[in-house]
C-alpha cells in the first residue's frame, strides 16, 4: 500500500510538468505554422492558346494612407531628438484620457520614435497592365516594409470577379512612415504596434488593386534610362562600392494622344533623407520626385511636368545605398545640402525629377513595340539563421517556419519591350550589376556565389529591378562578403560593416540568387 501511495504522489507531481511540455510543444507547434501555411504563388501565363497581343491596357489608382494625428495623443519633444524620454521631460496629452501614450511609432533609424506631424501624404499607389488575356497589377507603398503573410491576405481579399491574375506589392522603404513590421514599436511590457493602421493599409492594397484595374484603358508607352550620380545623389556606405544609380522610367498615354496616364520610376536608394530626429510623417524624397514629374518642378532650371500618376518603385537599396553622407546640390545652383532636412529632400527629389522627364523627353526615349503582357512567380523558402531564426518559431515576425527556412517570393513580369524582376528584401546592387569581391578578413574565403549578376540574365529592352517586393526580408548579402567574426574585412580593426545584423543569414543571397534565375527562365519560356 506503501508503495502504490507513493507512486500515486510520484504521477501527481509529474502530471503538472507533462502537461506543461504538451501545452508548450502545442503553442510552438501554433506559433511555427504561421498564416496560409499551404499557399504557393507558382503561376506562368500566359498560357499556350492565349489570345494574340493586341493593345496594351493600362491603369491607375492610388489611396492615401498617412494615419490622422487628432486620432492621437500629441506630445512635447524636450530635447528635439525625436525619441520620447518622459525621464528627461517629455510630456504627452493624453487626449483620450485611457492612461497611456496612444502615438504613431515611427520606423528605422531608433525604435520610441513618436511621431508629431504630417509634413506630406503618405500613398498606397496601383498601376495594372492588361493584355492577350493576362492581367496583373504592381503596387507601391509609402512603407519601411511589410511581411509576406499580410500581402497574401491582401490578394485572397481581391474580388475575384476583377479577373487579375497576381498582383505585386512593393514598398519604398520609407523611414518616415509608421511601423508595420512590429521592430520599431516591439514591447514585451505592454502591446504599441498599431494593428490598426496595418489594417487600413491592407484595405487601401485592395482597393487600389481593384480600382486600377477598373480605370484599364488602352496605352501607347514611352520608356527611357537616365544615370543620376552617385555624386550628388547617393553614397555607398559600404565596401565595395557598386551602385544602382540608373533611374529606369516608363511612361504611359492614352493611345494616339499625349494624355497622360502615369509615370512609373525605379531607383535604388533609401528614403531616409530626413534622418533620425524627424517626427514629421513624410514620404521623403519620394514627394518631392512623384509632384515634380506629376506637376512640375518650379523655376529656377525647373521642368514641365508629365502629368498623370507618378509610381516611384525601390530598388536596390543593400550595400547601403543612402542620401545621409552625400551633399545634394539645389538645382539652383546655389545651395546645397549635407544634413537631415526637408530642403534636402526637396533638392533630392526635384533633381530626380528633372533627370527622369528630359530623359522621357529627349533623344533617348524609346516608344514600346511589343505589348504582351507575362508572369512568373514563385513561391521560396528563404534559410533563416541566428536570433530570426528564433523568432520566426516563435511567430514575432515573419511568421511561419519551415524547418530553418521562411516563406517569401520571387516574381518576373513582361510588359512589352519592359522586364521587370521582384526581390523580397534589400539587395545588394554587386547580386543585381555585378562586382561581388572575396575580400580578405570575410568570414567566408569562396568565389562569388551570386553570380552571374541578374539584371544581365533579364532580356527586355529595359529591365527593372524592384526590391522589398511581397516581402522584406532584410539586407541580401552575398556570401563571400559576409563579415562578422575579426579579422574583419578592408582592413577594418574594430568592428565589420554595418549590414549582418539586418540580414536572415549569410546564405539568403545564393538562394534568391538562384530562385531569381529560376522566376527569369520561365518567364524566358512563355512565348
Amino acid at each position: 500500500m506503501k508503495r502504490l501511495i507513493a507512486a500515486m504522489r510520484r504521477h501527481w507531481i509529474l502530471t503538472p510538468a507533462i502537461l506543461l511540455v504538451i501545452a508548450l510543444a502545442l503553442f510552438l507547434a501554433y506559433r511555427m505554422k504561421g498564416p496560409y501555411r499551404f499557399y504557393r504563388a507558382d503561376l506562368a501565363l500566359p498560357q499556350p492558346g492565349a489570345p494574340a497581343p493586341g493593345l496594351l491596357e493600362v491603369g491607375v489608382a492610388k489611396r492615401d494612407i498617412t494615419p490622422l494625428p487628432a486620432a492621437y495623443d500629441p506630445w512635447n519633444d524636450v530635447d528635439g531628438d525625436g525619441r520620447y524620454k518622459p525621464e528627461k521631460g517629455d510630456t504627452f496629452e493624453d487626449a483620450n484620457r485611457n492612461g497611456r501614450f496612444d502615438a504613431v511609432w515611427m520606423a528605422g533609424f531608433n525604435s520610441n520614435r513618436p511621431a508629431k506631424d504630417v509634413h506630406d501624404p503618405l500613398w498606397a499607389r496601383a498601376i495594372a497592365f492588361r493584355n492577350n488575356g493576362v492581367t496583373i497589377v504592381l503596387v507601391t507603398l509609402d512603407s519601411i516594409g511589410i511581411f509576406h503573410e499580410k500581402f497574401i491576405e491582401v490578394r485572397k481579399r481581391i474580388d475575384p470577379a476583377l479577373g487579375i491574375d497576381h498582383v505585386m506589392f512593393s514598398c519604398t522603404h520609407d523611414h518616415e512612415a509608421p511601423d508595420t513590421m512590429g521592430i520599431w514599436s516591439f514591447s514585451l511590457v505592454r502591446p504599441l504596434f498599431n494593428y490598426r493602421y496595418l489594417e487600413e493599409v491592407k484595405a487601401a492594397c485592395k482597393e487600389v488593386a481593384e480600382e486600377a484595374v477598373r480605370n484599364l484603358q488602352p496605352a501607347d508607352t514611352v520608356y527611357a534610362e537616365v544615370p543620376v550620380g552617385p555624386d550628388g545623389f547617393m553614397d555607398d556606405s559600404r565596401k565595395p562600392l557598386v551602385y544602382d544609380n540608373v533611374v529606369r522610367a516608363a511612361r504611359f498615354v492614352k493611345t494616339g494622344t499625349d494624355e497622360p496616364i502615369a509615370t512609373m520610376v525605379v531607383w535604388g536608394n533609401h528614403a531616409e533623407t530626413l534622418g533620425g530626429s524627424n517626427s514629421l510623417l513624410t514620404s521623403d524624397f519620394a514627394h518631392y520626385w512623384r509632384l515634380g514629374l506629376e506637376r512640375g518642378v518650379p523655376e529656377p532650371n525647373g521642368v514641365e511636368g508629365l502629368g498623370g500618376m507618378c509610381l516611384y518603385f525601390q530598388g536596390q537599396v543593400g550595400g547601403l545605398m543612402t542620401q545621409l553622407h552625400t551633399t545634394v546640390p539645389d538645382r539652383s545652383g546655389t545651395a546645397e545640402y549635407r544634413e537631415a532636412s526637408f530642403d534636402k529632400a526637396e533638392a533630392l527629389g526635384y533633381n530626380l525629377a528633372i533627370a527622369t522627364a528630359n530623359a522621357l523627353r529627349g533623344e533617348s526615349a524609346h516608344r514600346m513595340e511589343r505589348t504582351g503582357v507575362a508572369v512568373a512567380a514563385k513561391t521560396i523558402f528563404v534559410p533563416v539563421g541566428g536570433l530570426y531564426n528564433a523568432v520566426a518559431v516563435l511567430g514575432l515576425l515573419h511568421p511561419g517556419w519551415y524547418w530553418g527556412k521562411v516563406k517569401s517570393e520571387v516574381n518576373a513580369f513582361r510588359i512589352g519591350d519592359i522586364e521587370i524582376l521582384t526581390i523580397p528584401g534589400e539587395l545588394y546592387p554587386e547580386i543585381g550589376e555585378g562586382g561581388i569581391e572575396t575580400p580578405e578578413g570575410a568570414d567566408y574565403p569562396i568565389a562569388p556565389v551570386e553570380v552571374p549578376p541578374l539584371r544581365a540574365q533579364m532580356q527586355g529592352k529595359m529591365n527593372l529591378i524592384i526590391g522589398l517586393a511581397n516581402d522584406e526580408i532584410g539586407y541580401i548579402i552575398p556570401k563571400s562578403q559576409w563579415d562578422k567574426k575579426a579579422p574583419y574585412a578592408y582592413g577594418r580593426t574594430d568592428k565589420p560593416q554595418y549590414g549582418e545584423e539586418n540580414s536572415f543569414g549569410p546564405d539568403v543571397a545564393g538562394v534568391i540568387h538562384r530562385e531569381s534565375l529560376d522566376v527569369l527562365a520561365a518567364l524566358s519560356r512563355i512565348p
